[in-house]
């Protein structure tokens, strides 16, 4: 995973970080907001059909869209399994092209010698006969098709219809997105696991009823509360900071940045912050808490190059405030909230506090643009604005 990296303030002292060889940087636009409108369009991978119309209500399991994937195909060697010559397989076949067939029953059967030798080719799977070749001798058995159902993700109503293709499924909630994470789309009952947002999740804290529920951590999740969770059946993890390495022997696979969410590990696993121990956003974990045994609808897929993609929590809510415009329609100001993406401050929360219009050195000696932050826990970081990303709140 490639690091895009900025340089520090000569006048700003550098912090000894032990978890800073596994640090990483996003781009930015997290979203952490109480209540939205959220829409998602939910679409097949061919063409198929839509199962509902606008104005219907939906609940997140709600199958919304159908269509079938044609089987594998099977090459079957039956002149050479009867013993006959190619050209003379149709004298021997039972069924012809475009038939159905059941696993084990006998497409071509061959009998001599007054019935004291007899030959069969049986059907290695259920199916349907695609192709018989007089040149080969072969035939081919297409699979039964593998019905394909896309649900609605989302208890809602469809406010749009995409013939032949999908629906948009619209709900009002809240919505948090995570910096990265792993697994597809589940669901599950928020459960807060922790006191505050500074704790380490441990093995522990999982017991048996956290099955099926959406946990929420603090600072950190370690391999063992990783594998504690899978195995007693846990939706989904929310966690400030995990290992990278751990993470790593928890997917077995070395975590690329292309998109993840199609590993089978058990559970879908959303990280807030970083990689390393990192204390979840206040802000952050004050609102999941605050929705505690809700459902919530959460996704892993993470993108973080061309299209990018966050990872998602939401859980929909008919508490209908005033909805806030786009944050990064303003820019930044004094007073937005926002998070430190470079070391030596990498996952600091903070408002902008100053916006000097001065370019100041950097220990490189080029010149850039700066802002301070004054942080959560009362002091003041000077940092190139492209160290930062807004939180819209």
């Amino acid at each position: 995973m490639s690091i895009n990296k900025h340089e520090t303030p000569k006048n700003e002292k550098k912090k000894d970080d032990k978890e800073s060889g596994e640090a990483h940087a996003y781009t930015p636009g997290l979203k952490v907001k109480r209540a939205m409108t959220i829409e998602k369009l939910r679409r097949l991978p061919i063409p198929g059909e839509v199962l509902h119309k606008v104005g219907d209500t939906v609940n997140y399991d709600t199958k919304v869209a159908r269509t079938e994937i044609s089987g594998e195909p099977e090459i079957v060697k039956a002149s050479m399994n009867l013993g006959v010559e190619a050209d003379d397989l149709s004298r021997f076949l039972l069924k012809k092209v475009g038939d159905k067939v059941k696993e084990g029953e006998n497409i071509a059967f061959y009998s001599a010698l007054f019935g004291f030798v007899k030959k069969g080719v049986p059907s290695p799977r259920d199916g349907v006969i695609e192709s018989i070749s007089e040149v080969t001798g072969q035939v081919i058995i297409r699979g039964a098709p593998i019905p394909v159902e896309v649900d609605a993700y989302l208890p809602g109503r469809i406010v749009d219809v995409i013939p032949r293709e999908g629906a948009t499924v619209q709900t009002h909630g809240a919505f948090i997105q995570g910096i990265f994470g792993i697994g597809g789309e589940t669901h599950g009952e928020i459960k807060v696991i922790v006191s505050g947002n500074s704790d380490e999740i441990t093995p522990e804290m999982i017991g048996p009823d956290c099955k099926g529920k959406v946990l929420i951590g603090g600072s950190l999740v370690t391999l063992d509360a990783m594998k504690k969770a899978a195995q007693v059946g846990a939706s989904a993890l929310v966690v400030g900071g995990v290992r990278h390495q751990d993470l790593t022997t928890f997917t077995g696979q070395e975590i690329g940045v292309a998109i993840t969410g199609q590993e089978e590990v058990g559970l879908t696993l959303i990280i807030t912050e970083g990689f390393g121990r990192m204390n979840m956003s206040t802000t952050t974990f004050k609102l999941l808490r605050s929705f505690a045994g809700k459902l919530a609808c959460v996704n892993g897929a993470t993108q973080i190059r061309a299209g990018v993609q966050r990872p998602e929590i939401i859980i929909p809510h008919e508490e209908f405030g005033e909805e806030k415009g786009d944050t990064f329609a303003l820019g930044m100001i004094p007073g937005t909230p926002v998070r430190i993406i470079r070391q030596p401050y990498f996952g600091a929360i903070g408002v902008v506090d100053r916006l000097p219009v001065e370019l100041q050195a950097m220990e490189s000696e080029s010149m850039v643009r700066v802002l301070t932050v004054k942080l959560s826990d009362g002091t003041t970081a000077t940092v190139p604005r492209a160290n930062v990303e807004i939180i819209e709140e």
